[in-house]
């Protein structure tokens, strides 16, 4: 099974954090507000004040003096939009003003061990949004890693492999009908074939061991050690007595 790009290019996430921090973006060619349609031309200066000042060092001023700074911008976008409730917003928007603890909580009439605990609260939630948005950039990356799963019991130690490399190990090991001419001895080759023949599995079925033979019988004449190799990379698991087969969910993505 390949594993499909649904969330368009991995830099946009590290793009958009930096947008989001500074306040503006650079496209095309222009300098543009988050928050309002301003721009300034990248390949332009401005003069302020007897002074000269280049497109980003305006747009940056800009944010400052009309949007009180990307961090006062950010925490006063509506509340579902930084994925907050509205009195954690409120929270947000204090502690932008760079306020105590003590002076919070007066301002809100609650203790200040209330206030404390909204810290440590944002503290967890950013590091689950990093872990987060650490899983979404690798789910836009090309596919172009084979990660195995804890159990596998045989793995190269090397196991980048590029899609050019995965198209000259199909061509050369197997051929146009999807049967293997060829059976490879290293083991980043053999990965490539088994992920090519795990293919005919549906993660939403069981499999007799009957059935998983006759689908290896199409590609390969010894089924068994396949079907073996198929368990020790991980891509398939079974019940202990071996009459049940099924896809492993965490097993390798190619």
């Amino acid at each position: 099974m390949r594993k499909v790009c649904l969330y368009g290019n991995s830099n946009n996430f590290v793009c958009e954090s930096s947008e989001l921090t500074h306040g503006y973006r650079l496209k095309n060619h222009h300098y543009q507000c988050r928050y309002c349609p301003v721009t300034f031309a990248a390949d332009e200066v401005y003069p302020q004040d007897g002074h000269f000042f280049t497109a980003e060092a305006m747009i940056r001023q800009h944010v400052a003096q009309v949007h009180h700074g990307a961090l006062a911008a950010l925490v006063a976008q509506p509340a579902g939009q930084l994925g907050v409730s509205s009195s954690q917003q409120t929270i947000l928007q204090l502690f932008a003003q760079g306020l105590s603890d003590t002076v919070i909580a007066q301002r809100l009439k609650v203790s200040p061990s209330t206030i404390r605990n909204y810290r440590f609260k944002f503290r967890e939630k950013a590091q689950q949004a990093q872990q987060f948005l650490a899983a979404m950039t690798l789910l836009a990356m090309p596919d172009a890693l084979i990660i195995p799963h804890d159990g596998a019991k045989m793995v190269d130690d090397r196991y980048a492999i590029t899609p050019e490399e995965r198209t000259k190990t199909l061509k050369s090991f197997m051929d146009a009908d999807g049967r293997v001419t060829n059976w490879p001895s290293k083991e980043k080759r053999k990965l490539i074939i088994l992920s090519e023949i795990f293919k005919g599995f549906d993660p939403q079925k069981n499999y007799s061991e009957t059935a998983v033979n006759e689908i290896l019988k199409q590609h390969v004449e010894d089924y068994v050690t396949v079907r073996r190799n198929l368990i020790e990379y991980g891509f398939l698991d079974r019940t202990a007595d071996g009459r049940t087969y099924w896809v492993k969910a965490s097993g390798p993505r190619i």
